[in-house]
């Protein structure tokens, strides 16, 4: 029987009793699992052993067994819903008890439950909106301002929350780097899809910052088109409630969570889940998304690997919405 072994490109390795076979021709057997890290080795060494096949991957697990050296795999890798997902963190969320602008302890929650599922080799995007310094919406008309102006200081305004979040992130060991829809380049790289896909596929997580970079557009919106660009499978929306509900909870007690929508159910009822050019988008691509709470500690990381939290809006869902007791 045979056994994989990742070598690092550091690692001499001996000539006697190992063969030697390329990343390029192990991925296409393998299925192109994305917790392979493919920037960080550089061969597989074949060794002659007594047990079954093992291909391990750089974190340890092992990932796929085999009694068939000839490289028949099986379907034995990590059982994650989603490989790449697009995380939207709206500016309220970002403010915390909204004491200030921006609470620290919010961004760190984000980070370490962000750095537990890329670890697994999980891709995470991020967009994240700017209501917690300024909403253009609000703004517009005030002492001559007009929508396009307020809507570009908005802007600015994710950009800030950006790089806040970029530092936090490294600061832990996450990299990390930041995509603006238009032009920043002292502080952030301009959005290029293939690159940021790159980065995605590197490990690095990537936090798209300025919105679409047009005027009128939500946050929610760029977040349901970022996430239609890089081919992400789930859209994740962070908000300061558990979930969608029939009623508005803070008005009616007996409001009740609905585990499931359709994007039907959204688009004809008047559930305020996202502005109606950012779900209809989300329904022509048929991008899933998952509205959870992001104030519970463990939400983040759940939704990312695909957990049952909140309420999930989709094309399968049951037409009629299914609410929890």
């Amino acid at each position: 029987m045979a056994e994989f072994l990742t070598v690092p490109r550091s690692l001499p390795i001996p000539s006697t009793s190992l063969s030697l076979i390329t990343m390029s021709s192990i991925s296409p057997l393998y299925g192109g699992l994305n917790s392979l890290k493919m920037s960080e080795l550089s061969v597989w060494a074949l060794r002659s052993r007594t047990s079954t096949s093992r291909l391990i991957h750089p974190v340890g697990q092992v990932a796929c067994k085999t009694q068939d050296p000839a490289f028949e795999y099986d379907s034995c890798r990590p059982s994650y819903k989603w490989r790449r997902v697009l995380l939207k963190v709206s500016g309220e969320a970002l403010a915390g008890d909204n004491k200030q602008n921006i609470d620290p302890k919010v961004t760190m929650s984000i980070a370490r439950e962000v750095a537990t599922v890329t670890r697994l080799g999980i891709e995470v995007a991020i967009v994240v909106g700017g209501g917690n310094i300024f909403r253009g919406a609000s703004w517009a008309g005030c002492s001559g301002l007009d929508r396009s102006s307020a809507d570009y200081i908005g802007m600015l305004a994710t950009v800030m929350n950006a790089i806040f979040l970029q530092a936090t992130m490294e600061s832990i060991g996450i990299p990390t780097r930041v995509q603006t829809a238009f032009r920043m380049s002292e502080v952030a790289e301009p959005y290029i899809r293939r690159r940021a896909i790159r980065h995605l596929e590197k490990g690095r997580v990537v936090i798209f910052a300025a919105g679409t970079g047009n005027p009128f557009f939500t946050t929610d919106t760029a977040a349901a088109l970022r996430c239609a660009e890089i081919n992400a499978e789930v859209l994740l929306k962070a908000t300061n409630v558990d979930g969608v509900y029939d009623a508005d909870p803070r008005n009616n007690q007996n409001a009740h969570l609905l585990d499931s929508l359709s994007y039907q159910d959204v688009t004809s009822g008047e559930l305020s889940v996202m502005d109606m050019t950012a779900i209809t988008l989300c329904q022509e691509n048929n991008i899933p998304v998952v509205v959870f709470n992001l104030a519970e500690a463990g939400n983040i990381s759940r939704a990312i690997r695909g957990e049952r939290v909140g309420t999930i809006i989709g094309s399968k869902c049951n037409s009629s919405a299914t609410a929890r007791a």
